[in-house]
């Protein structure tokens, strides 16, 4: 793992692919050497700026993200793409093919594409970005951009993956009463209302005034600099007003960095992901093969009137601490007991 560390540091991207795969195995083995090798690249002191990305299916992130991604590496930035495709909940399975939408992007010397599946992890974003984003960083890319699957007003988590939060709106997506709904619309720090062009243009400022006045009615939070979060129009396609938002984007991180914010919401997101790291190994506790048993068991009595679910659930987590390797044939239900 230390020659590994190495050659991530040394930005060896067939390094970096492989070490994106390995955290997200898994294979306890494969979590095993993916902790290690986090470990060696702690401390490496490099930071890129993290942007998040989000939208609705069709608004044209992919588009964006060509665009924008081009212009940086142009002016000779080095950009990571973590795309995160939608995992089937039948089979499985993803399609990852943001790699093929991104195609001009792709060829780029200044440009890494990584496409990962989310595995049925709700949020937007894989479970295992954050650990990418770290690796990307230690390779030492200036920006990081993260695209969630794009679903809807739930997709808040990427929000405590990056520094930036970008949503992109398309032209008549919402209305002002639209834009004061909770969720997503709270998390943003700039709203980019996209394909404003041709037809579509008058509709697109519309669409951005309406979002800029909903914006001054949401409560402001210690992070937000003056003026923001604020609406902006674009088109990615002909790619017009990327500039503006690259400089509002700027802007933004330069303000965090120079007031303390920039260090403390890292911290919180450090935080953030602790916790769920202890409920994720909590939740590993129920994939042992004598718990996944006694679930089987007890869920059939609960299906069959038996047993309350509640007071069921109750006493299976009060018993997974000292669950043999065989585990009992039914559990204690009773008040005491759980």
């Amino acid at each position: 793992m230390t020659e590994f560390a190495t050659r991530i540091l040394k930005a060896d991207r067939r390094a970096l692919a492989r070490a994106i795969t390995l955290v997200e195995s898994t294979r306890p083995d494969h979590r095993e050497q993916a902790t290690e090798l986090l470990a060696e690249l702690a401390g490496h002191g490099r930071q890129a700026l993290r942007i998040g990305l989000s939208g609705t299916p069709g608004v044209g992130k992919s588009t964006f993200i060509e665009s924008f991604g081009i212009m940086l590496a142009e002016a000779g930035l080095k950009i990571a793409v973590l795309a995160v495709d939608p995992s089937s909940a039948r089979t499985g399975g993803s399609i990852l093919g943001d790699k093929t939408r991104v195609e001009r992007l792709s060829r780029h010397a200044g440009a890494f594409i990584r496409p990962s599946p989310s595995q049925s992890h709700l949020g937007g974003v894989a479970r295992r970005t954050r650990e990418a984003v770290a690796l990307c960083e230690a390779a030492g890319f200036d920006v990081v951009l993260i695209e969630t699957v794009g679903v809807g007003q739930s997709e808040t988590v990427v929000a405590e993956l990056s520094d930036v939060f970008v949503l992109l709106l398309a032209p008549a997506g919402g209305d002002e009463l639209q834009g004061v709904k909770r969720g997503i619309m709270e998390a943003a720090d700039l709203i980019v209302v996209n394909k404003a062009d041709g037809d579509l243009k008058a509709t697109a400022t519309r669409t951005c005034a309406d979002y800029a006045g909903a914006l001054r009615l949401l409560r402001k939070r210690p992070q937000d600099a003056p003026g923001f979060p604020k609406a902006i129009t674009a088109s990615a396609l002909h790619e017009q007003g990327l500039s503006d938002v690259w400089e509002q984007i700027r802007s933004l991180a330069s303000w965090r960095k120079e007031n303390g914010h920039w260090d403390g919401r890292r911290e919180e997101q450090a935080r953030h992901w602790f916790t769920e790291e202890v409920k994720q190994a909590l939740l590993a506790g129920l994939e042992t093969p004598a718990a996944r048993a006694l679930m089987a068991r007890t869920a059939e009595e609960v299906a069959s009137g038996q047993v309350a679910p509640g007071a069921a659930a109750r006493a299976l987590v009060a018993a997974l601490p000292g669950l043999p390797e065989s585990a009992p044939e039914s559990l204690d239900v009773s008040p005491k007991s759980a």
